[in-house]
């Protein structure tokens, strides 16, 4: 069986950032996937917030591109249907995460996938989805 990851918006910002050591995580599980060695998703939710958080510091075309940039990876964007919202508001409800980290964490729970992420906040979870926890070095 493939193994399965779910990227939150602080994983894709560590790659485009070239944090290391989380950027390199993420990097070999891109060539995974291009592989077919893994599947990797993000929430429509997670993927919008990295294009918005590229254009506030760089700019709308920044963003635009960025955004074109990651549809051409190996990463399937989950689309957010009622039943996805449901689950991101019952997140949210029984934890400390903010709307779009609810999101992440429905999308691995919908997938049975690992969470890959370095945001406190969901590096926090214990219990409902498995998380691997990146690290970036800080300057």
């Amino acid at each position: 069986m493939t193994p399965s990851y779910v990227l939150d918006a602080w994983a894709l910002l560590a790659m485009l950032q070239k944090e290391e050591p989380a950027a390199k995580r993420v990097t070999e599980l891109l060539r995974e996937a291009q592989a077919k060695n893994a599947s990797l998703a993000i929430s429509i939710i997670n993927l919008g917030e990295v294009v918005y958080r590229v254009g506030k510091v760089k700019g709308e075309s920044a963003a635009q591109e960025t955004l074109a940039e990651l549809q051409r990876l190996p990463l399937e964007v989950l689309p957010v249907g009622e039943d996805f919202v449901w689950r991101a508001a019952h997140w949210k409800m029984h934890h400390t995460l903010s709307c779009a980290d609810a999101f992440a964490a429905a999308a691995a729970e919908r997938l049975g996938a690992v969470l890959l992420t370095g945001d406190p906040e969901l590096t926090r979870l214990t219990e409902g989805v498995q998380v691997e926890r990146l690290t970036r070095i800080r300057r």
